[in-house]
This record gives structure tokens, sequence and C-alpha cells, in this order.
């Protein structure tokens, strides 16, 4: 039975601080597919897309329970419970996410306003080798700490089943599946030092990754730029990477390296997966700094050689040509190893100054200016301020030199400190979006505009990913069909899941459903006001039930945790 969740208890709890593969449609409509007996909603006229690539027709959509039980022209609305009429409205499977970092959010708020008002009806979550679970152990104090401060919420889990079983328990409004970190992984067993993992850790290492994946992860998702999963070298990735092909499950990794190294990066993804044949996705692939924007034609290259040689290889991308992530992306990866308190210490030591500075000045020439990185979000109160400022302006208000800024805010948010760094180029981005081995991922969290996940500067892409791509990118710019654009972010990525039963618009596939006008639709998300709601999408249907509709989420919360091998 499907839960729901008021917008207004919400607002109301947390002003007190509460812790709150299958046959195509076109070919359905030419068997003249008419449900038998009574239906719970009807959705009447729109121009469906199957999400295969098909161009668009004009149908009707029968639904009982969670499921499409009819497609076809002019079906008796006698037999409707309820009619949405979905007249000059393109109707399309729900938009799959196929890489965001939504966590304890949907825990502070599980309407996921920022996702499902932007047609996302399934996000695929635990990206760059980062997941809510394992919990180590000896982070503990700090997770509670970052729990409570940017969200309100208790760690009540430990492992992925008691994530799990809190999101169950609460309810969600969208469909939720998730990898699991590699950075996790290897600072439970082998901590978060520089150092090789010895043979034994390997093994504990994918017994870890075998328990969660038959337990419904995804697969493993690696954060090679990102401490402790950059301390872990290509053997070590393949060895886990055995594992979680013998599984069927895939390896998502955020490379790596995006700029000066991008191209080496990307030989070493096909290198693990050439080893171990595992399904491999590329997190939001790019060519970082402009002095790495000419790569584009060899970055492809590399990328459709590995196709064809039969490896299964698909990046994502967001439509923007800003990144977002933590400020201490900029420090190096000696300094961050071991515990926070170890990095603090280290930007506090006199004796590391110099050789910090020096990294930094490295940094700036090959951004170009400071000027290209703001301050996103911050948790004191102190340093709000800040927030939404580029670097430079941020050191003015400071009365300090830009990498003394840095380091003390850092410092002083215990590197709790996110950014935006403008640093790619939108020839590339038009490129990338539009190139059949490119699906699209936010790369965000589900947020809302109130309350606790209303904070900060975000990037726009946590509100704009999905109507951007395909007002700007599409209607616009024409890069891609509306079939091909709709077919890229549902059964494209669905297939590449190995999900059942979702991601097209075919009989007993599950309803999770968008409907929205085409001539209108877009993000209004911004880098200077960025928590703002898109415009054109109409309804969205999670699971059989409206989860939004005429403006506003319905507090429906009728999605599902897709666990692996029962997506």
């Amino acid at each position: 039975m499907n839960r729901n969740y008021s917008r207004r208890e919400f607002l109301r709890t947390s002003g007190t601080g509460a812790l709150a593969a299958g046959t195509g449609m076109l070919h359905l409509m030419n068997r003249g597919c008419t449900p038998q007996g009574p239906y719970d909603l009807l959705i009447k006229g729109g121009t469906v897309f199957d999400g295969l690539g098909n161009p668009g027709v004009e149908a009707d959509i029968a639904i009982r329970g969670e499921r499409i039980v009819g497609i076809g022209s002019r079906l008796n609305t006698n037999k409707a419970s309820r009619i949405l009429d979905a007249r000059g409205l393109a109707v399309s499977p729900g938009f799959i996410d196929m890489h965001t970092h939504t966590g304890p959010h949907l825990i502070a708020n599980p309407l996921a306003e920022s996702h499902i008002r932007q047609g996302i009806t399934t996000e695929i979550s635990g990206n760059c080798g980062s997941s809510p679970f394992p919990v180590v152990e000896a982070s503990i104090p700090e997770v509670e700490e970052m729990l409570n401060k940017q969200f309100q919420v208790e760690l009540s889990w430990r492992d992925m089943e008691g994530f799990f079983q809190k999101l169950e328990e609460q309810g969600i409004a969208l469909n939720y599946a998730t990898f699991v970190g590699h950075g996790n992984i290897r600072g439970k067993v082998v901590g978060y030092e520089d150092q090789k993992a010895t043979q034994d850790q390997i093994a504990e290492m994918q017994k870890l990754v075998e328990d969660h994946m038959r337990a419904g992860a995804w697969g493993l998702s690696t954060g090679l730029e990102y401490t402790p999963s950059s301390f872990g070298d290509t053997d070590e990735i393949i060895q886990l990477c055995h594992t979680v092909a013998r599984l069927g499950g895939i390896h998502s990794t955020h490379m790596r390296n995006e700029g000066d190294r991008v191209l080496e990066s990307i030989d070493e993804t096909i290198q693990i997966a050439r080893a171990t044949g595992v399904s491999t996705q590329i997190s939001h692939l790019k060519m970082a700094m402009p002095g790495n924007w000419h790569k584009i034609d060899s970055a492809i290259e590399q990328l459709e050689l590995a196709e064809m040689e039969g490896l299964s290889i698909l990046a994502d991308r967001y439509p923007y040509i800003a990144a977002s992530t933590g400020l201490s992306m900029f420090f190096p990866n000696w300094a961050k190893a071991g515990t926070t308190e170890d990095f603090i210490d280290r930007l506090k030591d006199p004796e590391a100054d110099a050789k910090l500075r020096a990294h930094l000045k490295e940094a700036e020439q090959k951004i170009g200016t400071w000027e290209n990185v703001r301050i996103s979000a911050v948790v004191t109160e102190k340093n709000k301020a800040f927030e939404g400022l580029d670097i430079i302006s941020c050191a003015e208000l400071a009365g300090k030199e830009p990498y003394e800024f840095m380091r003390d805010i850092i410092i002083d948010e215990k590197n709790q400190v996110s950014m935006v760094e403008f640093i790619m180029n939108e020839d590339n981005l038009k490129r990338i979006l539009a190139h059949p081995m490119v699906t699209v991922g936010s790369d965000g969290n589900a947020v809302a505009d109130y309350g606790v996940l209303g904070k900060g500067k975000p990037h726009p892409r946590y509100y704009g990913t999905f109507p951007r791509f395909l007002g700007k990118y599409v209607r616009e710019e024409k890069i891609l069909t509306w079939p091909e654009a709709i077919q890229k972010i549902t059964s494209v990525t669905a297939q590449k899941l190995g999900f059942k039963d979702r991601g097209q618009i075919s009989m007993d596939y599950y309803a999770d459903l968008v409907l929205f006008d085409p001539g209108t639709i877009i993000d209004r998300a911004t880098f200077d006001d960025p928590h703002q709601y898109p415009a054109g999408i109409q309804t969205v249907i999670v699971n059989g039930t409206p989860v939004f509709q005429q403006g506003e989420t319905t507090g429906e919360l009728s999605g599902k945790i897709l666990k692996r091998g029962m997506g």
C-alpha cells in the first residue's frame, strides 16, 4: 500500500528539528492491445513515445495497480476510475537518472522534489566510490556529526540492509537503486591511508562486494580521483571487478583523472573492462580544464574502439559546462590520506605549507582563474556569506589570499565545503550528450526548495538536468530527435542496468511515466538561484501512482527500492 507524505507535515516537523526487454508499444498497438476489465487510471490522447526510439504516436494508456495494462487508440473511458487528459502533451517512460549521490536526503525528505519535478522516476545512487554504507566503524562519530548538521538525520544503520530498511519503513517517492562504493569497502578493510592492499585484504573486499551485490547492489562504483578509492591501483580494481562481472553487475567509475590524464584514465577503464569483461559505466564524461578540451576526438575514438571490440561500455553526462565537488579536490591526495583530522592537521602544518601552495598554484594555472570556482555550500553559519561567491571575491571579503581562504574555510568547515567550477566547453558538451554511447545523469541529489535540503547554492543540475537536456539541447539546439533523446534517458539506461519491466511503455511494464509539454519544458535553476523547479512537466507517475501533478507533489510515496535481480 502506498504511503503518503504531506509536504505541510514535513514543513511542520522539520521546523521543530524532528527527523523526519519487452515488446515495443507500436507493435502492441498494431495488435490492437485492449485492456480487459476495469483499470485505475487512463491517460488519454497524449503523444506516446515508447522509449525504444520509435516516433511518438497518439495513444491512450491504461493502468491497473502498478502496471500498464492497455495501449491503444480510444480506449474505453467507462472502465477507468480516473482519467488524465494528455492532449497536447508528450507521454514518456519515466526518466532514469544514471548518476546521483542521493542518500540521507531521502530520509530527510522522502518526496525527492528536485528529482520528481524534473521527471525522474528512478535514480541510481552510490556513485563515485561513495555510498551510505557500509559505515566504517572508525568514521562513525564524523558521519553522525555530518548527518546531524546537514540533514538532521540520525545514523540508524551500519550496512546496506539497514539503510534499505530505513527507506522502506519511511517510504520514498521515486525508485532507488544503488551501487556500493569502493571507498567505503576499502576504508572498512584497508583504512584511509595510502597503502597497497594485500591479497588477503583484496579477498576480504571481494567478499564484501559479493555480499552487497547479493543483497541488491547493482555493482561497484569507484572514485579513483578521491581518497581512499584513489589509493587502489589498477590490479586491485581488476580483482574486484572480476567479482562484479561474475555476478552480472556494473563497474561505475569516476575515472582516475578527467583533465591532464583523461586519455590515460580512459585507457585504464578499458583495460579493467577488457581484463574482466565487466559491464562499465564512465561517470560524467568530460575533458576538464581548457588545456584538455582538444582531447575530445581521441576520447570518443577510444570509447568507440572499445565498443567495436565487444566491450560493454557507456558513459553519462549532465548538460552543463560546470562541475561540482568538494573544495578539497584542489588539494593533493597525499594531504588527504587518513582521516579528516589528519587532512586538517596537514593544512595547519607550517612544513607542508610551501608544498601545498605550489600545488594550488598549478591548479590555478590549469583552471585559468579562481574566478571560475564558486563556493556552493558550507555548514557553519559564520561562513554562509561565502556561498555563491567565487574564490577571488571570497578571498577579498575575508581579507586573505585565495590559497589562505581555501585552506582556512576547509579547516573551519571540517572539509564540508562544496564548490562549483566552470571547467568545460560547450561544443564538447553537445558532442558528448549527442553520442549514442552516452546516457544522462544529474550527478546531483534529490533536494527541495525548503527545509534542511533547501540550503546553500548547489549546482543547478540538482533541479534542472533532464528538462535542460530536453528543452535546450533537444528542442532548441536539435542535437537529437525527440525519440532518440527519450530513448537515451529511459530504455538505454534500463537495459544497461538490466532492469526488468522498466524503461519503456509496454504491456505489463511498471507504469513509471512522465507527461510533459515539448514546447515549454525547460530548466529554471541557475547558478545564482539554483533552488528553482523546472517548467513544462505536467504529471509524474511512479509505479502507477501520480506523485506530481498540477504543479505540486501529491505526497504519495509509491517508489520502490530496486534491488539487483528484482528491478
